[in-house]
């Protein structure tokens, strides 16, 4: 038996939608030499992580073996997949491979966070293989929803692993490769050990839809629209913001992109060859000389972020433009889970403008990126592998991929993140369980989920803020009464005084009642201080804030 061992190692991606980083490693236990495939972010929301800029994986286990890590493989340049590089380049220091769109969209965030550009390799897609280590890795052309997707083929002294990134079978994606079995076939040719496979929409029974079934209903909506007519769509999307234009130009109207990350998109497209003949744009200064009615905007906001530009229009203005009755908006895109509550506040805030909204209800207007049940029968069935490993989704999507793969005989694998699989064997086994979790970059500061920070955070966002401050002089006596300040709470309770007056008074008896081994004590004194305010305040407003003391003593 060999002392070596093959492994598999998500630490984002497996059990949840977004943040993917998967490490593959080969070599004796504890040596083996790692590559990584992705390394993305998340985002964050109001209720769970509030103030909270991005949310990474925790890279911990991989970066104290940095040593051994080979290189960072980018399947595309979507932010779950490509969104940390920067963040984490100091961290890893291993060079990044990805395909020309990928590699200028990682060497933009690169260049925004002062690490040279030259850490990002450019390659070119299979048969081209780089070798890294005892792997040696492939990008093969996949279709997607965005352009030079890739699956990667990794060839490893324990077999061929196939890593599917995210895909779909479209063989008219608009923009970019179609899929092409013929290639799949070859690569399963000499036999694969195991398919770590997308599981994103293995719940969706129909089959998937290609690209080019959404633009000639496009077309249609944008030439029946009177007013002005504004889109949203993921600025990654590349192939529908080419259709959209397109729609928009074939009505007559002018062209406006509108937000940041979608006019990067279109220029990295267009700089890397994989975007040709884009309609004329015009800048938001010359669009506001336009006529409503020949004008088009596709913005960004698709899914109801605060800062977005669908947002900034929704609440008035955005670069000057306003919307107004009988104006159109279309939301040719699919609201991700967790984000329907600000993509409806958008929806309510146009309607009271008198603005049509048009979102994706009747399914004519967008089609998903990711392969639908058939499609994933179709790839087990094109692969054959040995096993099948379900990635890219929450659990109930990998254990129903798993079913997925025992329905065409095909031994499957729920591994989560933290899970380290030893695939060296012919029935893959659990080799160790690795501490995973999420670390938020807040502001320009990465934290710990439990370093609790956001959980102080959410506590004070619940339960309101009192601050105390009191002084004593040099006998350790009171110098006066405390005083507080609140913040986050009514400024009357039930006796209708006012709080603070209440809380005051309460605190000011307790000091008069607090005996001398207390009052030298700071810690003592806090807690005492902390407690009876808060239970001051649960008589009050039937809330128990979260309380600071702040404690001056003179000195002698």
């Amino acid at each position: 038996m060999s002392s070596e061992r093959l492994i598999y190692l998500p630490l984002g991606g497996a059990g949840e939608i977004g943040m993917n980083a998967y490490v593959y490693g080969y070599g004796k236990p504890g040596q083996e030499r790692l590559i990584l495939v992705d390394l993305g972010v998340t985002f964050p929301d109001m209720d769970g992580s509030p103030g909270v800029d991005l949310i990474l994986p925790d890279i911990t286990w991989l970066a104290e073996r940095k040593n051994q890590l080979e290189a960072v493989f980018i399947t595309h340049a979507h932010e779950d997949h490509v969104g940390a590089v920067a963040h984490y380049y100091e961290a890893l220091g291993a060079p990044i491979y990805a395909r020309a769109f990928t590699s200028n969209i990682a060497r933009r965030k690169m260049e925004e966070h002062g690490h040279s550009e030259k850490a990002v390799r450019t390659v070119s897609p299979w048969p081209e293989v780089t070798e890294a280590g005892p792997f040696k890795a492939g990008f093969v052309p996949i279709s997607h929803s965005i352009p030079e997707s890739s699956g990667l083929v990794i060839d490893t002294p324990d077999g061929r692993l196939v890593h599917t990134g995210d895909f779909k079978m479209d063989t008219d994606p608009v923009v970019g490769e179609p899929f092409d079995a013929s290639v799949w076939e070859a690569i399963a040719k000499p036999g694969v050990k195991a398919l770590i496979c997308d599981s994103t929409n293995v719940f969706s029974p129909m089959e998937g839809r290609s690209e080019s079934s959404v633009g000639p209903e496009i077309e249609k909506l944008v030439a029946s629209a009177k007013g002005m007519f504004v889109c949203t769509t993921f600025a990654s999307n590349v192939a529908r913001v080419k259709t959209l234009a397109e729609a928009g130009e074939r009505a007559g109207r002018s062209i406006c992109l509108m937000g940041r990350a979608m006019r990067r998109m279109i220029e990295a497209s267009i700089e890397t060859g994989v975007l040709k003949d884009f309609p004329k744009v015009v800048s938001p200064e010359d669009a506001k000389q336009i006529p409503r009615e020949s004008l088009m905007l596709i913005v960004t906001g698709s899914q109801g972020e605060r800062r977005a530009a669908s947002a900034q229009l929704a609440q008035g203005k955005y670069q000057g433009i306003t919307l107004a009755e009988g104006d159109t908006f279309l939301f040719s895109s699919k609201t991700i889970p967790g984000n329907e509550r600000g993509v409806i506040r958008i929806i309510n805030q146009f309607s009271e403008m008198g603005v049509d909204v048009v979102d994706d209800t009747s399914g004519l207007y967008h089609v998903s990126g990711h392969a639908n049940r058939p499609d994933l029968d179709a790839m087990h069935k094109l692969i054959k592998p040995q096993l099948v490993i379900p990635m890219h989704g929450e659990h109930r999507h990998l254990r129903e991929h798993v079913k997925l793969a025992k329905n065409n005989r095909l031994y499957g694998v729920l591994a989560v993140n933290g899970m380290m699989m030893d695939l060296s064997q012919n029935t893959p086994t659990v080799a160790e369980y690795i501490e995973t979790g999420r670390t938020y970059l807040d502001g320009s500061v990465k934290i710990g989920a439990l370093d609790g920070v956001v959980r102080d955070r959410i506590r004070m966002a619940l339960n309101g803020h009192v601050m105390i401050n009191v002084i004593l002089d040099e006998d350790d006596e009171p110098l006066g009464e405390p005083w507080c300040e609140i913040k986050g709470l009514p400024e009357t309770g039930h006796s209708r005084a006012p709080l603070v007056d209440v809380l005051e008074e309460d605190l000011s008896q307790y000091l008069g009642r607090a005996g001398s081994k207390t009052l030298i004590d700071d810690d003592k004194l806090e807690e005492g201080l902390r407690k009876v305010a808060r239970q001051s305040a649960m008589g009050e407003i039937g809330k128990k804030p979260e309380v600071s003391v702040i404690i001056s003593r003179l000195s002698g």
